[in-house]
């Protein structure tokens, strides 16, 4: 752990020492008023951007306005991306200057005509090329904020021999990572909602944090917005690692106890047929098919396990049901345990990684930072007969926008 803290904090002293190296020498020309407000600028920047870091927690960000919340937390993040980024480059630059003079120094030695080892000035492309990318960041991040509500219909064709026959055609709208706690526009979110109903679903799956952590977040205006989503075969839930209010402190175990009670009888109320360690089974065209739900369950240390499949199982595997759904918010749990204790789950719901909200996010190319902590964390997967799909998340949390990965509803049509 105190390695792991060294390491940070020296990543983060070379960041900031090499943006004000950049900042620096691009002011380093100009007239001296100029030189000393842009200097001053940056500086007063940095500091804001790191009393947002070390304030986080004790701001009450729900009290803050929505618009200076958003681009605060906005360029807070393009901010820190771009000096990383910054960082990387000169990094790269100097290890270059130091390969450089090595050569340099070894070729004079050997030839007695050594002067003395002159410094080699820093490249000034690189330098420019560090204060661009740290300038698209900060740019981009707050671009982002605009696609908080640019909802993606992701449409996935699953074809499998286990599929019973009266199931063939069944269309499967998921969503997830609702986080009604950081929506600030009922009518986007009501539009999003919209979307999901034009799919014409035949049941619509819900996997996990509806909520950043009080129950209090759905008040009735998005009860009213969510209890629209309806399906001939039923809506489906189950909770994520955010509805069990684990992230703040509760004036009593019971306080926090009666917080997820009060969540559970939303998702009741707005006709949600919430799944906790259980299943059901779904009928059609004389078929038989399970959907399994389970209570979070992560193989990260820093998140719950909650879930239980032994419980969410009992009596299934008597009932000899040929192809069963799990939803199961995070993914982790897909290699950890259902592929090598339960192989006979056909399809795994989850979502919780929200691609990071931000990467790169093509047909052809994916990349996001998150993909780091998580193997599986956006889109479909599949081992043998098993398939897991990650759901890019229906809203956002903490960075409150989206920049290359953008809020999904998932349309499966299995065949």
């Amino acid at each position: 752990m105190k390695l792991r803290l060294v390491i940070i904090l020296s990543i983060i002293g070379l960041a900031e020492y090499y943006s004000f190296i950049v900042v620096r020498s691009a002011v380093r020309n100009m007239p001296s008023p100029w030189r000393i407000t842009l200097t001053t600028l940056y500086l007063v920047l940095t500091t804001m951007s790191w009393m947002g870091f070390i304030l986080f927690r004790q701001i009450n960000w729900a009290t803050v306005p929505h618009l200076l919340r958003n681009v605060y937390i906005a360029f807070v993040l393009g901010f820190t991306v771009g000096k990383i980024l910054i960082l990387l480059v000169m990094l790269v630059d100097d290890i270059r200057r130091l390969v450089t003079w090595l050569i340099t120094s070894i070729a004079y030695n050997n030839s007695g005509a050594a002067d003395g080892g002159t410094p080699i000035d820093r490249s000034l492309f690189l330098k420019q090329t560090a204060l661009v990318l740290g300038g698209l960041s900060l740019a981009g991040f707050t671009y982002g904020i605009r696609n908080r509500y640019s909802y993606r219909v992701r449409k996935i064709k699953l074809n499998s021999d286990l599929l019973p026959a009266g199931f063939k055609g069944l269309k499967i709208v998921q969503v997830s990572d609702i986080h009604t706690g950081s929506f600030d526009n009922h009518a986007a979110v009501a539009h999003g909602i919209q979307r999901v109903m034009d799919q014409k679903a035949d049941i619509i799956l819900f996997t996990g944090d509806l909520v950043n952590n009080h129950s209090e977040e759905v008040d009735a205006k998005y009860q009213e917005i969510f209890s629209r989503l309806k399906a001939p075969m039923g809506v489906y839930s189950t909770l994520g690692n955010h509805d069990y209010g684990d992230y703040v402190e509760w004036p009593s175990k019971q306080a926090k106890i009666d917080n997820l009670d009060k969540l559970k009888g939303i998702h009741a109320s707005m006709g949600w047929r919430l799944l906790m360690n259980e299943h059901v089974i779904l009928e059609r065209g004389g078929d038989k098919i399970a959907l399994i739900g389970i209570e979070n369950w992560s193989a990260k240390a820093n998140f719950p396990k909650y879930g239980d499949m032994r419980k969410a199982y009992d009596g299934l595997k008597e009932k000899n049901i040929p192809f069963k759904i799990l939803m199961s918010h995070d993914p982790s749990h897909w290699h950890a345990q259902v592929i090598p204790e339960y192989n006979d789950v056909n399809l795994t719901l989850s979502g919780h990684t929200h691609g990071m909200q931000f990467g790169v996010d093509t047909k052809f190319f994916k990349w996001s930072p998150v993909q780091y902590m998580y193997n599986e964390w956006a889109g479909l997967y599949t081992e043998g007969q098993q398939h897991l799909y990650v759901n890019r998340g229906f809203g956002f949390l903490g960075y409150p926008g989206r920049l290359g990965v953008m809020p999904e509803i998932t349309v499966f049509e299995l065949g």
